[in-house]
């Protein structure tokens, strides 16, 4: 019973799904992966030629083909007598397939792209013809995808992870493999990028193999990472399709370095060779249970295998001085454990020490310690001044000294009174800053490249003295003037050269000529000057007379006397007349009847006195004159001269006048009293 039922549903689902055809009208269904088509077959063929003669259908189609790409004909011929007529397509990639007519068409979409990536090398399909639902032929379609290159190679990614390589790999070794592939199934060859930065370690020998090969040793203490750019190329197509990726190559750390004291100083730039340093330290006769404090720094030690960095141990092989010294086996630390008194001032303490791997002591290094014996440090040195002159003559050769006044080599020079003569052998010399034109000896003596300067240049430079000993340290300033070809040095600190040293000595002559000139113009006019002063204070001296008493004659000084009468004169008048009257000189004068003048003037009791005196109104001088005023008489009167009456008025008369240097003296000081 059920099989009766499961037969009259497969009946059902035949003329639902594939096709029924009646008379001379044959249709064609698409369903559930049958492909159908309908059509009117009677102008073409007739019914009797259907279903029969058929035959398997093998045809090809490149892939990604358009929708409606034409894949066969169908050639098949069924009995006259049938009324209906079916086609079916079935099979795993029926729904790739339509018919139209009697071709087989291509069915995709743009959303649905015929790939033989994906789909693979064919499709397989299957053509039933039934006639009045009876299964009259079977055919088989066998349709090829072309394949066409529409993909680039693709990594594997489990072959382009980050490498490890060991440091000690041997060259000339395959370290490592890649691998790409292509979906269209074309070869693969590979290609380092030679613009990458660790492209000269590796090459590849094989292009198609992806097997790399190391060129040039490695060493993890310089390296310990490489990166290259790797390329995978289509090699037997016209596009050449390449994808490239980059390669992280990690360096394993090996223990093949020994260790090696702190600071390094490689032998040469790019080496990872060390040379190890000299160790100094300073003790004086008072030191002793301290730990040394040493140059360049601690004693420390690095493992050369820095990615291992195994534990060190130091020692001291000799020099302890009798456990004098003793070291940490574990930090490097040295420690003075008595003092050192009884060894003189300046003895050095020479020690070997010794660091090795504590896993494996034939791993080693050895460095010298030196320990120097110091005297009392009181006194850091001092420069016997704090400012050097220097001067250089400009010139051709590459190197001159330095020289000073009086062309005498300059040389700075320290003292130390922590030394007996002042001289301290530890002093040693330099620039702070360097300066690329000058350099210091450790004598102190200055050399200039000469021909890198210009003349009437000037150059401040800063010398630093240090006592590599103890560490102080003193500096003082060099003034050096660059003299032009020719010029002499000075030879002193306040010379014309000095004062002129930045002109030619012509322009320097002329400019000391030119001030000397100037100084002596102002000191004539300031000489012009006080004399015109000096003049009204001259003239402005008043006469006086003496007392009539006395008519002796001075002889000081007549003819200045009558200078200053005839000057006082003028100013006033014009002329040399004042008051009406006649200034004579009294010898001049007619003689006296008088046999005797002498006896005259002692006879003669109270005459006005000769001698007039004159005073200016402050006091300050005196002056004596022999002239007198007389007046003529007018016509009609008897002949002769007499004295004005009033000659003598507004002058001071002197009870008596003084007759020596000395009374005029001591009138002079009462006066001013």
């Amino acid at each position: 019973m059920s099989w009766m039922f499961c037969l009259l549903l497969w009946q059902l689902v035949l003329r639902v799904s594939c096709h029924v055809a009646t008379g001379k009208n044959i249709y064609y269904i698409v369903s559930h992966g049958c492909c159908f088509s309908t059509s009117t077959a009677g102008s073409v063929w007739s019914l009797a030629s259907l279903c029969t003669a058929g035959s398997n259908i093998f045809a090809s189609v490149r892939e990604n083909s358009p929708v409606g790409q034409f894949i066969s004909h169908i050639s098949i011929r069924s009995d006259p007598r049938a009324n209906t007529v079916r086609l079916c397509l079935t099979g795993p990639n029926a729904n790739w397939f339509y018919l139209e007519g009697r071709t087989i068409r291509l069915n995709s979409s743009a959303s649905r792209v015929l790939d033989r990536e994906v789909l693979g090398p064919f499709l397989i399909a299957e053509l039933t013809c039934y006639e009045d639902d009876i299964k009259q032929s079977h055919y088989r379609i066998l349709v090829e995808i072309l394949n066409e290159n529409d993909n680039k190679p693709k990594f594997l990614e489990e072959t382009i992870q980050p490498f490890i390589i060991s440091e000690v790999a041997a060259v000339n070794s395959v370290v490592f493999t890649v691998k790409a592939v292509d979906s269209d199934g074309d070869m693969i060859s590979y290609i380092i990028d030679q613009s990458s930065e660790d492209a000269w370690f590796f090459r590849i020998d094989l292009p198609n193999s992806g097997k790399v090969v190391l060129s040039k040793p490695l060493d993890y203490e310089s390296r310990t990472r490489l990166q290259i750019i790797m390329w995978a190329q289509e090699s037997n197509t016209e596009e050449k399709f390449n994808i490239s990726t980059v390669l992280t190559i990690n360096i394993e750390d090996v223990d093949d370095q020994y260790p090696h004291f702190l600071p390094c100083t490689p032998v040469s730039p790019g080496v990872p060779i060390c040379m190890n340093p000299i160790y100094t330290a300073n003790i004086t006769q008072k030191h002793q249970d301290s730990v040394l404090e040493f140059s360049p720094g601690p004693i420390r030690a690095r493992d050369g295998d820095r990615g291992i960095n195994a534990p060190l141990m130091y020692t001291i092989l000799s020099g302890d001085n009798h456990d004098r010294f003793v070291m940490d086996n574990r930090t490097g630390e040295i420690r003075l454990t008595r003092a050192v008194d009884e060894r003189q001032p300046g003895a050095n303490f020479t020690l070997i020490v010794m660091v090795c791997q504590v896993e494996d002591r034939l791993k080693y290094s050895v460095a010298t310690v030196v320990v120097r014996v110091l005297s009392e440090n009181s006194f850091p040195p001092v420069f016997n001044t704090t400012t050097f002159k220097g001067f250089i003559i400009q010139s051709s050769s590459p190197a001159s000294i330095v020289s000073t006044y009086g062309n005498q080599v300059l040389q700075v020079q320290v003292s130390d009174q922590d030394f007996s003569d002042g001289v301290n052998p530890n002093i040693r010399f330099f620039l702070h800053p360097p300066s690329r034109l000058y350099q210091v000896t450790q004598e102190g003596v200055l050399i200039a490249r000469t021909d890198q300067l210009r003349a009437f240049d000037r150059h401040i430079l800063q010398v630093v003295a240090r006592d590599e000993e103890s560490g102080e340290e003193a500096s003082a300033s060099v003034d050096i003037e660059v003299l032009q070809r020719g010029q002499a040095v000075p030879h002193g600190a306040f010379t014309e050269q000095q004062l002129f040293g930045d002109v030619d000595s012509r322009l320097a002559g002329g400019i000391a000529a030119l001030i000397l000139l100037t100084f002596l113009s102002a000191f004539l006019f300031l000489l012009l000057r006080f004399v015109r002063r000096r003049r009204p204070q001259e003239a402005d001296v008043l006469p006086a007379t003496t007392t009539l008493q006395h008519h002796k004659v001075s002889s000081r000084s007549p003819g200045f006397m009558d200078e200053a009468l005839r000057r006082q004169a003028s100013l006033r008048s014009g002329s040399f007349h004042g008051r009406q009257g006649l200034y004579i000189r009294r010898q001049s004068l007619p003689p006296p009847t008088s046999s005797s003048s002498a006896a005259d003037s002692r006879s003669r009791p109270q005459s006005p006195s000769s001698e007039v005196s004159l005073s200016d109104p402050a006091g300050r001088c005196r002056f004596q004159t022999d002239m007198f005023v007389v007046v003529e008489k007018p016509a009609g009167v008897a002949s002769g001269w007499a004295r004005s009456p009033d000659v003598t008025a507004g002058l001071q008369v002197h009870a008596g006048m003084p007759q020596s240097d000395e009374d005029i003296n001591i009138d002079q000081s009462k006066e001013d009293t």
